[in-house]
């Protein structure tokens, strides 16, 4: 992968990592972010080697480091319409279908469409000096990639109201104290936070932790009664994998598992 490409993906053992690439543009997504973040999400999702993918963004040469800053309004100004893509929405990413979970590293801010793909990942690691905001509101636009819904579920109704309605950021230790952020890190150890999570993660087995993952994101919006059936459909395909029946017996012999994701 050139380091040229506006995104870039790359693999170390059975993490992926997916890299926003644009920091002189304070990585803002236009039509080639969308298309190239979809390519790196396929990437990710199709290789059966990775188990876990980390998000992350070059903030090289920022003097006030940004993770995304959202739609590349200069972009959209021309008249750009492909920064959604048909599979994933909003930068290919918001409303992707995909069942390995993401890490988000964010090191800087988080703004708009930016705060809407950190809204879009499974775990958040940040730095102190990160923040993350809807300012939609501030250019008479509303927050249109998942962020009027998914940030309510994240730190509640209230608070989420604030911080829509202002369009004023929301401070890395109030997100992590709100439960948005999973880990608080010193600026420049985002990513070194994400890589122990994902590593974490990758010693349970995968396929419980993709189906797993499915229906903990259900539960946003499915009644009881379906997560019901689905964690009951999911524990029976579960169940028949090559890899619980190496999970017994490696219980039963004391010693630690060797999945296989089959």
């Amino acid at each position: 992968d050139g380091m040229s490409d506006v995104v870039t993906y790359s693999k170390d053992g059975q993490i992926g990592f997916i890299t926003l690439n644009r920091p002189e543009a304070r990585n803002a997504v236009n039509g080639a972010v969308a298309q190239a973040f979809e390519t790196a999400i396929d990437q990710l999702e199709n290789d059966p080697e990775v188990w876990v993918g980390i998000l992350q963004a070059n903030t090289d040469g920022q003097e006030k480091p940004v993770f995304c800053a959202g739609a590349d309004l200069k972009a959209l100004n021309s008249g750009e319409n492909n920064l959604f893509t048909e599979r994933g929405g909003f930068a290919g990413f918001v409303y992707r279908d995909r069942k390995k979970p993401i890490i988000v590293a964010v090191d800087g801010l988080a703004t708009a469409g930016g705060c809407e793909i950190v809204l879009a990942a499974d775990i958040v690691v940040a730095t102190t000096r990160s923040a993350f905001g809807l300012a939609e509101v501030k250019r008479n636009l509303i927050a249109g990639a998942g962020g009027l819904f998914r940030l309510p579920r994240a730190i509640g109704q209230n608070v989420a109201m604030e911080v829509i309605l202002t369009g004023d950021p929301l401070p890395a230790q109030r997100a992590y104290d709100l439960g948005l952020v999973n880990r608080l890190v010193e600026p420049g150890k985002a990513v070194e936070a994400a890589i122990e999570l994902a590593k974490k993660i990758a010693t349970s087995a995968p396929l419980a932790v993709w189906a797993s993952r499915k229906i903990v994101l259900a539960s946003a919006y499915e009644t009881d009664e379906n997560l019901i059936n689905m964690t009951n459909q999911e524990f029976g395909a579960v169940l028949k994998s090559e890899d619980t029946k190496e999970g017994l017996t490696a219980f039963i012999e004391k010693r630690p598992p060797q999945w296989k994701g089959r």
